[in-house]
C-alpha cells in the first residue's frame, strides 16, 4: 500500500498530477490542482491507492483530513473513489462534514452528480462516523447552519468558478452578509486572487 508520496511534480493535469520520485513517475488524483503547484516544485502528498481488477489508480491529498475523509466516502454505499473525489472537488472538507453533521442534504444534493437520494445516504452512513472525528475545526470554520443561504452560493459559484473550496469560504464569510449572492461573488472576486 502506497500511503504517501514525496517527490516532483512532473506535470500538471485538471484534476490530477504526475509526481516524479526516484526517476518513477507516479500519476495521482487530487481533488484540485492549486494554482501554486509548479512543474519540478516538491510536494508531499497523503495517498489511497485504489485497487480495481484492470488498474491502480492513486489519489493524492495536501492533508491527513482530506485523505480520511476520501476514505470516509468510500465506505458509503455506491460511493466509488471516481465518486468521492469528485465530491471534494467541489467543497472542502470542514463544509462537507459540516453539512453532515447537520443533517443538511440539501446543501449536498446542490453538488454536480450527487441528487437527493446519494446526499441523504452520505448523511445516514457518515454523521455518527463524523461526529468521533475532529473534521470540523470551530476556530476555521462556521458550520453550515451559520453560513446564510446567499454565503452557500457564493461559495458553490467560486468553486464552480475553480476557485480553491477553503479560499473561497474564507473570503465569503468575510463579506458583508446583507448583499445578494452575484454582488457578493462579485466583491469577492475583486479581492481573492486568481486561480
Amino acid at each position: 500500500m502506497i500511503r504517501s508520496l514525496k517527490g516532483q511534480i512532473a506535470q500538471l493535469g485538471v484534476n490530477s498530477l504526475v509526481v516524479s520520485v526516484q526517476d518513477i513517475g507516479y500519476l495521482v488524483y487530487t481533488p484540485t490542482v492549486r494554482k501554486q503547484y509548479l512543474p519540478d516544485s516538491e510536494i508531499f502528498l497523503h495517498t489511497h491507492l485504489a485497487v480495481r481488477e484492470t488498474a491502480l489508480d492513486l489519489y493524492g491529498f495536501e492533508t491527513i483530513d482530506e485523505l480520511t475523509f476520501f476514505e470516509l466516502l468510500l465506505s458509503v454505499p455506491k460511493i466509488g473513489p471516481k465518486s468521492a473525489l469528485q465530491i471534494l472537488c467541489q467543497a472542502d472538507v470542514p463544509l462537507l462534514a459540516s453539512s453532515i453533521l447537520e443533517q443538511d442534504p440539501d446543501h449536498l444534493s446542490k453538488m454536480s452528480g450527487i441528487g437527493k437520494k446519494t446526499a441523504q445516504n452520505l448523511v445516514n452512513h457518515l454523521a455518527g462516523k463524523i461526529d468521533d472525528m475532529n473534521l470540523v475545526e470551530a476556530s476555521r470554520n462556521t458550520p453550515v447552519a451559520q453560513l446564510s443561504q446567499t454565503q452557500i452560493d457564493a461559495i458553490d459559484a467560486l468553486i464552480t468558478l475553480g476557485y480553491d473550496p477553503q479560499e473561497a469560504r474564507s473570503y465569503v464569510i468575510r463579506q458583508d452578509t446583507t448583499t445578494d449572492t452575484k454582488t457578493l461573488v462579485q466583491t469577492v472576486l475583486k479581492q481573492i486572487p486568481i486561480p
